[in-house]
């Protein structure tokens, strides 16, 4: 196949556009999840063969501007820039065109060919909207196309029209802002046009007037008095306008946006709510939002144990005689001994942490899918504003749920640099998938549902106390809630699913090998009589304080790794899943508590020395071990009194 016949396209869109649906249909199992180069922000790459081409698809971070506040942001503005794509795919929510315009005005100044995915056009016809494909078409001057990509409507037309046009070279319509405004462009632009620039020369005039930090230092180097001229019209601009520079821009774009609109959109007067409408006044309601809320999550919860004891059950007798075979036939010596503790690790992997961890993520995902996280965020916003920060933590939160790790790098939505601080603390602090291990196929199974689920409020409050704590030890204020409120789809069993396995791979090919290792290596150290002094020197935290056996001090250390594997391992060292047997209610529940809340597993720890530095890093690693301990001995001692 030659050159000729292979082609590059990008996805770029705004969150909730539905552009991972798009993106899934066209590339199907031909696609792979990775990293930047360099940064820890995901991407998704695919390949589609059509008509004799090879389509080579890139998923851009769902982002709601190129303003650069965000890394995505940034990453996203260079590749379509330097990398310079065939095609900008530009999915757009036509439920909510306006918000959506104003990122495609932004990617239509990159000067790259661009075709709208006009998407969701099925919810926008049940909740009476109607956009003018064809007049909006005309006024942007790029080809509109709309599309359901739910269900794949209309994205061969796209990739027809990547494919037919692939030679062309389209015509760009300038979209005009206002008269100062544009003046100020003019004379930029005037004294940019001798000077060597990797940018679209109007874009770097806009950018210039938005004050962009990359772009002014950039320019500075090449034509110092370009951005003297700059710094005099964004004064002229704030004198006559009251306010900032990239502010008057932005309120110019939302007004060209808000005028697109008009003309293209019309909005059926006199219909009834739709179903979509009616779920969500339910949903966001201020007492039966909060009533449907504990009632999912609580759900979520149930159904998270009832699945995972019932899995583990169902594994437990499959596993029994699997000891009694390894000794009859390998032996009780050194080696043999070892070999087993390998082998037992895996089952104690599979028959403790999996059965918890499946469902949870697929649940997590079908909510996602559904559209219901969105409405967990906007029910919290005031709840997160009395803790000091945005309501968009509550996205971190509930990706925390799953992996501490996402839940951190996620925190880079919010608004400013104390918000994102104040959230990556306070993320550490949630209990992941790999701590719901320790709650529910020990306190949950062994103490009682009711236990387990207390645990969880109990984190909740305490979130919330240190949230309120931080917010006071760093001044400042959050910034109000803005963000889109998806519609409710039907879950595309597809995409939870794919979702689920990318979460999974992490798990058994990252856990598996660090849950053999560590179990071999404790192995030998008891095999070698070095378990009894390492015991001995941690007992006055482990044993004296918390009232936990010796052999927890080392579990706890190997826990940093990953924090199922103080169970796992706990269970390959006795012997036995049935910890009912070697632990009493009390230190089941003690147990529990310091592991939610003790040092954050090591690769959440490098993720935040990578966001915020090795002594930030260090500092949240330190003061949350020390408070994890005292807190589950003072637990352990009020135990003591009530359950004696």
């Amino acid at each position: 196949m030659t050159d000729e016949k292979k082609i590059n396209i990008v996805l770029a869109g705004q969150g909730n556009s539905g552009k991972s649906r798009v993106f899934n249909f066209l590339t199907g199992l031909h696609q792979h999840i990775g990293n930047w180069a360099g940064k820890t922000i995901e991407k998704a790459e695919g390949t589609l063969f059509y008509r004799d081409h090879t389509i080579d698809v890139l998923d851009l971070p769902g982002i709601y501007s190129l303003t650069t506040v965000s890394d995505e942001e940034l990453i996203s503005r260079e590749y379509i820039i330097k990398q310079n794509p065939d095609w900008v795919i530009n999915v757009v929510d036509s439920t909510n065109l306006e918000r959506s315009l104003i990122f495609t005005l932004q990617l239509l100044e990159l000067e790259r060919p661009v075709i709208i995915a006009l998407n969701m056009t099925d919810l926008a016809k049940r909740k009476g909207i109607t956009v003018d494909a064809r007049k909006l078409q005309t006024i942007l001057g790029v080809p509109v196309i709309p599309t359901v990509a739910s269900r794949g409507s209309g994205l061969t037309k796209i990739i027809d029209r990547v494919i037919d046009l692939k030679d062309a070279r389209p015509t760009r319509k300038v979209h005009r802002y206002g008269k100062e405004i544009e003046q100020g462009i003019e004379k930029l632009t005037g004294q940019l046009k001798d000077v060597d620039l990797p940018y679209p020369l109007r874009w770097v005039a806009i950018k210039l007037l938005e004050k962009d930090g990359d772009i002014t230092a950039m320019v500075s180097e090449r034509k110092p008095e370009a951005v003297e001229i700059a710094l005099r019209i964004t004064d002229d601009l704030e004198e006559i306008h009251g306010h900032d520079s990239p502010l008057v821009i932005a309120d110019e774009r939302s007004l060209l946006a808000s005028r697109i609109t008009r003309e293209t959109v019309k909005i059926a007067r006199n219909r009834k709510l739709s179903l979509n409408e009616r779920l969500d006044a339910l949903s966001t309601h201020k007492v039966s939002g909060y009533l449907l809320m504990a009632l999912i999550l609580g759900g979520m919860f149930f159904m998270v144990f009832s699945f995972g004891n019932w899995f583990s059950g169902w594994l437990e007798p499959i596993f029994a005689g699997w000891h009694d075979w390894w000794k009859i036939n390998a032996g009780t010596s050194f080696w043999p001994a070892l070999g087993w503790s390998a082998v037992e690790s895996v089952l104690a992997l599979v028959q403790i942490a999996f059965p918890y961890i499946l469902p949870f993520y697929i649940l997590l995902y079908l909510l996602e899918d559904w559209g219901y996280i969105a409405r967990i965020s906007f029910l919290m916003d005031k709840l997160m504003h009395k803790m000091g920060i945005h309501g968009k933590a509550c996205i971190s939160f509930i990706i925390g749920l799953g992996c501490n790790v996402p839940g951190c790098l996620s925190c880079r939505i919010m608004e400013s640099k104390r918000e994102r601080f104040i959230t990556a603390v306070l993320v550490t602090l949630v209990p992941c998938s790999a701590v719901s291990v320790i709650v529910f196929g020990l306190v949950g199974k062994y103490v009682g549902l009711l236990w387990a689920l207390g645990l969880y409020v109990f984190a909740t409050i305490l979130i919330f106390i240190v949230g309120k704590i931080s917010s006071r030890l760093m001044i400042g204020e959050p910034v109000e809630l803005i963000m889109p409120m998806p519609d409710y789809k039907t879950p595309q069993v597809k995409t939870i699913l794919l979702q689920t396995w990318e979460a999974l791979k992490e798990f058994i090919y990252i856990a598996a090998p660090i849950v053999i290792i560590s179990g071999v290596l404790i192995q030998a150290i008891n095999l070698a009589g070095w378990m009894p002094a390492i015991a001995s020197v941690m007992s006055p935290v482990t044993v004296t304080w918390l009232g936990l056996p010796a052999v927890t001090g080392i579990l706890l250390i190997f826990g940093v790794l990953r924090k199922e594997l103080i169970l796992v391992m706990l269970a390959a060292y006795l012997g036995t899943t049935s910890f009912s047997e070697v632990l009493t209610s009390t230190q089941m529940i003690t147990l529990a508590v310091v592991s939610m809340f003790y040092v954050p597993c090591v690769a959440t720890i490098s993720v935040l020395w990578k966001e915020y530095g090795w002594k930030k890093a260090l500092l949240i690693s330190l003061i949350e071990t020390l408070f994890a301990i005292l807190l589950a001995g003072l637990v352990k001692r009020l135990l003591d009194i009530f359950m004696a």
